[in-house]
């Protein structure tokens, strides 16, 4: 079943155990609101389709090094991508919700050596853009951009 998203629902460990799907939901899988559902219900897909764009070029526009160029967004649950990220207070801290949806992607570091593969997780909402580089097994996670859209 595709999501008002375009999301694969099929394809997702949480559907039918913590997520009912938007269509059965009226765009509220989680128990309320979706961002990106209520966004395509006021503004269409089209508009969500430019807002993808929109996301996309704010990711582009960052130059980081070693982030090859982004092409693709994706719907994705913040359980999924709630990573801890060690602080300079030698806290941790987690940045996003568990129970939103975000537009984000993972790609892999251009400067990898070899003997270690990292990545680079992107996430965004209407609000913010987050940007973090992980090893292969999302441990030693590094928060390189958390800022504003």
């Amino acid at each position: 079943m595709k999501a008002l998203c375009d999301a694969n629902c099929d394809e997702c460990i949480l559907f039918n155990k913590q997520c009912k799907g938007c269509k059965n939901t009226n765009g509220c899988p989680f128990g309320k609101k979706c961002w990106i559902a209520k966004y395509i219900e006021v503004g269409g897909v089209a508009n969500y389709n430019l807002l993808q764009k929109d996301i996309i070029n704010d990711f582009n526009s960052l130059n980081i090094d070693g982030m090859p160029k982004i092409n693709q967004v994706y719907p994705l649950h913040g359980s999924f991508i709630n990573l801890e990220y060690n602080l300079p207070n030698n806290k941790k801290q987690k940045f996003i919700n568990d129970n939103e949806a975000y537009l984000g992607t993972q790609v892999e570091c251009e400067f990898n050596d070899g003997s270690t593969k990292r990545f680079f997780g992107l996430l965004a909402n209407m609000s913010f853009l987050l940007v973090c580089e992980y090893n292969e097994d999302l441990s030693n996670p590094e928060l390189i951009i958390y800022k504003k859209r």
